[in-house]
Parts: C-alpha cells; sequence; structure tokens
C-alpha cells in the first residue's frame, strides 16, 4: 500500500512536466533553484564542521532551523496550497485509516522542500560529526526533524484545508500573507542596521536558549548540546523531539480520520435585513451608485484589501527614513499624506472592476455626473475621516499645532486631485481588472503598455498638481508658519478645482463611451 501511494506521488509529480512549456520551463527554473539552494546550504553546513566556536554554531543552527520549521508550519496556513493527496479523495477505497496516515506521509517525502530538508539535514550531521555520540545525535536528530516537519505540513495543510475551503477566507488568508511579506522589509532593513559584532552573538544566544527547549528547536540543539558536552540537556531534548513527532503523528491520523467523513467546508450564506445602504441613501441615480459603491468597498475583497494596504505604506516608508536618522516628529507630518496618494490613486480603473455588469449603467441611461460622483463616495467617505483624525494625530506628534493648516492642505489637495484623475481615466483609460469573485491577487495582462502609462500618470499626477501646497507647507515646517495657511488655501483650491473639472471630463467620457467601455469588458 506505501508503495502505491509513492507511485501514485511520483506520477503526479510528472504529470506536472506535460503541461505547456512555459509552465514546464517555470518547474525546471524551480526545481533547480532548490537543488541550488540545497547544494549551497550543504556547502556552509560542511563548512561549519571545522569551525572552533561550537557554541555559536549551535546557536546559529538552533534559530535558523526552528524558522524552517516555523515555515512548514505557517506557508500552507497563509498561502493555501492546494494539496494534491487530500484524505478526502480515498473516503471511497474504504482504506484503514492509520494504513491511509502512513501512505500520505510517506508520500510527503517526495518532493522539492522534503528533499532540501534533506539535503540540508544530511549536511547537520556531516557539522556535528564531532565524535561517536554526537554523529549518532545528529542522525537520531535529523530523522526526527524530517518526520516533524513532513507531519506538521501535513497538518497544517490539512487544517488550511477545512479553515481556508471558501473564497473569503483564502482571500484574508492571502492578504494576511501579502502583509506580512510587506512587512518584511523593516525587518530586514532593521537586521541590516544591527550591530551584529558588539551584541548579535550574545541576541543569538539568548535566543537560541529559549528555542532549544520548545518544539521548534528540540531537535536542532540536542547535537549541538552534545558537541558542547552538555549530554544531558542533549537527551532531554532528543525526548521532547521525539515526543512532539509522536503528538505529530496522532494529530495527523485524527485528522485523517475527520477527513474522511467530512465533507468540504462550505461558505455560511449570510441573510442580511433590509437592503443595507440602499435603503440609507436617497432613492436616486447618484444615491444608487455610491450604495452599490459602499457595499462593494465593505464585501468585495478586491477593494477592502486596497484599503487594508494603504495603512501599510506609511510604516514601509517611515522605518527606513528613521534608521537614517531622520528625526521622527518630521517623520510623524508624512503618514497622512502618503495615505492621501493612494487612496486617491485606488480608483483609477474602477469601471474595469464592475467587468461587463457595466452595461446596465449604459443601458438604463445613466448619466455620467451621477456615476461619477457615486462611485467617489466610498473613498470620501474613508477619506475625510482618516485626514481629520490623521492629521490631529501627527500633529500631536510633531509637536507644533501652527503646522496643522499645512498638513489638512496638503493632504486634501493629494487625496481631491487623485480623485480627479481618477474620475476621468477610470471612464477614458479602463484596462483589464481582476473580475468579481476573483482572487485580488488575480490580475490579468493588458495587451500593450497603457495600463502600466495609466496608472504612473494618474499616481504622479495628483502630487504634481499638489506642488503648490507642498512646498507652501515645507516653507511652513522649516521657514516660516506664515506658510501653513497658503498651503492649506492652495491645497484646498487645487484639489476642489482639479476634481471639478475630473468629474465633468470623466461624466462625457462615461456618457459618450458606453459601447467602448462594454467592449473592453467584455475583452478583458
Amino acid at each position: 500500500m506505501v508503495a502505491q501511494f509513492l507511485g501514485l506521488k511520483v506520477r503526479l509529480l510528472a504529470n506536472l512536466f506535460r503541461r505547456s512549456p512555459w509552465q514546464v520551463v517555470g518547474i525546471i527554473v524551480g526545481l533547480l533553484y532548490g537543488l541550488a539552494l540545497a547544494v549551497g546550504l550543504f556547502v556552509v553546513l560542511v563548512g561549519l564542521r571545522f569551525t572552533g566556536d561550537v557554541v555559536a554554531v549551535r546557536d546559529g543552527v538552533i534559530v535558523a532551523g526552528s524558522l524552517v520549521v516555523l515555515g512548514f508550519a505557517l506557508f500552507p496556513l497563509v498561502f493555501g496550497i492546494d494539496d494534491s493527496m487530500d484524505p478526502r479523495k480515498f473516503a471511497t477505497m474504504g482504506i484503514p485509516t492509520r494504513r491511509l496516515s502512513l501512505g500520505l506521509a510517506l508520500s510527503s517525502l517526495i518532493g522539492v522542500p522534503a528533499l532540501v530538508l534533506t539535503v540540508v539535514l544530511v549536511g547537520t550531521v556531516v557539522t556535528w560529526s564531532r565524535g561517536v555520540g554526537e554523529t549518532l545525535f545528529a542522525l537520531v536528530a535529523g530523522a526526527l526533524l524530517l518526520a516533524t516537519c513532513m507531519l506538521v505540513s501535513r497538518v497544517s495543510t490539512s487544517v488550511a484545508a477545512f479553515l481556508l475551503a471558501t473564497r473569503r477566507s483564502r482571500e484574508f488568508t492571502g492578504i494576511i500573507g501579502v502583509l506580512l511579506l510587506v512587512m518584511i522589509a523593516p525587518v530586514v532593513l532593521l537586521a541590516l542596521n544591527f550591530d551584529w559584532d558588539r551584541y548579535g552573538l550574545d541576541l543569538i544566544g539568548g535566543v537560541a536558549a529559549i528555542l532549544g527547549w520548545t518544539p521548534l528547536g528540540a531537535a536542532w540543539a540536542a547535537p549541538g548540546d552534545a558537541s558542547t558536552g552538555l549530554w544531558g540537556e542533549a537527551v532531554l531534548k532528543l525526548l521532547l523531539a521525539t515526543v512532539t513527532t509522536y503528538l505529530l503523528w496522532l494529530a495527523w491520523q485524527a485528522l485523517v480520520a475527520r477527513m474522511l467523513v467530512t465533507p468540504g467546508r462550505e461558505a455560511q450564506v449570510r441573510h442580511y435585513g433590509g437592503l443595507g445602504w440602499f435603503d440609507s441613501l436617497p432613492h436616486t441615480p447618484m444615491g444608487a451608485i455610491a450604495a452599490r459603491s459602499l457595499t462593494y468597498w465593505r464585501r468585495d475583497s478586491r477593494y477592502w484589501m486596497s484599503v487594508l494596504i494603504i495603512p501599510v505604506i506609511p510604516v514601509i516608508v517611515i522605518l527606513p527614513l528613521s534608521f537614517a536618522g531622520v528625526p521622527i516628529s518630521y517623520l510623524a507630518l508624512l503618514p497622512v499624506p502618503l495615505m492621501s496618494v493612494f487612496l486617491g490613486w485606488t480608483l483609477h480603473n474602477d469601471v474595469a472592476l464592475d467587468h461587463t455588469a457595466v452595461w446596465l449603467h449604459v443601458a438604463s441611461g445613466t448619466r455620467g455626473f451621477a456615476d461619477r460622483i457615486g462611485r467617489l463616495v466610498p473613498a470620501l467617505f474613508v477619506g475625510i475621516p482618516m485626514i481629520a483624525a490623521g492629521s490631529a494625530i501627527s500633529v500631536s506628534v510633531y509637536g507644533d499645532w501652527a503646522v496643522m493648516p499645512a498638513i489638512l492642505g496638503v493632504s486634501t489637495s493629494i487625496l481631491l486631485t487623485g480623485l480627479g484623475f481618477s474620475s476621468y481615466s477610470s471612464a477614458r483609460f479602463p484596462y483589464p481588472a481582476s473580475k468579481p469573485g476573483d482572487s485580488p491577487f488575480v490580475q490579468p495582462q493588458a495587451s500593450d503598455t497603457a495600463a502600466a502609462l495609466i496608472q504612473s500618470l494618474t499616481f504622479a499626477g495628483s502630487i504634481i498638481l499638489s506642488l503648490p501646497a507642498l512646498v507652501c507647507g515645507i516653507l511652513g515646517v522649516f521657514v516660516d508658519p506664515v506658510w501653513n495657511i497658503p498651503a492649506l488655501a492652495l491645497g484646498v483650491g487645487v484639489g476642489l478645482f482639479t476634481l471639478v473639472v475630473g468629474v465633468w471630463l470623466g461624466s462625457r467620457a462615461f456618457e459618450r463611451r458606453g459601447p467602448e467601455m462594454i467592449s473592453s469588458a467584455v475583452r478583458a
């Protein structure tokens, strides 16, 4: 039975090479990258065999190895990996649970992650081959680590099959994953600016001392402790690693038994009372479009993913500047203008997000003015409180309320000019966007360079037109506070003028280019 499972997994992997040529090229590149990574890590671990500072090597291996185990546990949960050997696919075959669990667990040993991990674990055996006892500890710990990582991956994938069965849950965890990846940049920058020569070994040693007594790092620590002469601690940590592997095996068997009798999780049907925003807003074309847009912003992941990303952007910008030595008082003035830039830019392709449903607007004879204003309501609904509250917080951190008019003027100018550009570009230059119901991470390819050009112009346009208010705001901060009032006046004036012109041009384009917009949506 185990041989059949292994053969099935080999055939599934071989089928990957029967796809289109470009997909096969991508798979081969991924395999070569994995093999190169494995060989590189193996060479590093072999080199550590001849390093005299055994304690430093042990601590480094514990920290890095714990991250590997954590990655095997979190990656399926965050990104929702499709399981080709899902236990539910074998529910009708009458295979005993224990035998099925063993076969599926062993089949996970066939694959690039398992191959890379195996090569790395062989390298750790070489690293700790400093005596007969140390080598035996390394061999046992390596076998436990391979079993632990494969079991924790299987358990995590099966849990994800329950938790991430619905589209909304997958989108939510995908957004969390993107946010985590985005936040890696500040962490890497912090690591690069850390004084490793003075505090590095102490920091790694302290972290390793904690991780070594956890299921994440116990197996990695056991051979290192044996090499440093701590045989008692090595035995205890090896026992902890054994218990961890056994508990994961029991959890895996329980999950398989549960999945064999449990169908896939279905999304719960939500019942809504009334018509929501359609009841609250005026029963006019403009009010109906505004209500629909507000509903989209609340329920459609393509919209609220963009809204969730906006507060993260200032963090990415401010952290590197703070590490570079820019005073925090000046950095406190940046978040609101930065968020205003991206909030105004969010609607630059709003018509394309309707996809073919835009024909309802065209067929019903909806006036362009009603469509343009209705689509702006959610952005204004979010942007006005954001500018008011965010500016107050920024100024309080800065410590001088005299700059409040400048912050309000610059932020208002950037938001309104961005919305003005978006009102025109979304009607005049729509380009392919993710369809309703699709993941927000699925972006169709545009046929030409128009999409990149439109994105660049609408993004840069709001900043360029806001330069008068921005210059006055800078002068108010660094030269004379009297410039703060002109910053407010110019910001509000330029912003309102651009918004009015953008809505007017966008309305004319919407009314004249109805058939072209429908044709563009159909082609997309």
